[in-house]
């Protein structure tokens, strides 16, 4: 029984394998760092909202009367400003996160339009170059 799915590594060229999916192991790494970037940037948000939130009911169980429960409310304001803040700059952390990533894609589709441009043009070359060898013979 033949294996349909064997090939003859021999004949298998490796640079032409690397050209082809040099492009998209890059897109992937990239991507991948990306991805990693984001999901820190996540976890580090999500640690300080449940750090704040852990804060504010410890000091909400320590109330214990009127004016306890006065200074809480106030220190409200100085949360809820925090937490504004806090949003904004995980905001611009995401926002430049992905600013990066779509200039970093831009760069490698340039870099792989020009290569495939180059790669054309050898090819043509090749080829232009084959045939003319191969007319004199043809003539004869």
């Amino acid at each position: 029984m033949t294996n349909v799915f064997a090939f003859d590594t021999k004949q298998f060229d490796t640079a032409q394998f690397e050209s082809m999916f040099a492009p998209a192991r890059a897109f992937a790494a990239l991507s991948v760092d990306m991805t990693e970037k984001l999901v820190n940037a996540q976890f580090e948000a999500a640690q300080a909202y449940t750090d704040t939130s852990l804060a504010q009911l410890r000091s909400l169980m320590e109330v214990k009367d009127a004016e306890g429960l006065k200074s809480y409310m106030e220190g409200q304001q100085k949360v809820a400003n925090e937490l504004t803040e806090r949003l904004k700059g995980d905001a611009e952390k995401v926002v430049a996160l992905q600013q990066e990533f779509a200039e970093e894609s831009q760069k490698l589709t340039e870099s792989n339009v020009k290569q495939a441009q180059e790669g054309a043009k050898k090819a043509t070359e090749t080829a232009t170059k084959a045939v003319k060898e191969a007319a004199p013979k043809a003539a004869n």
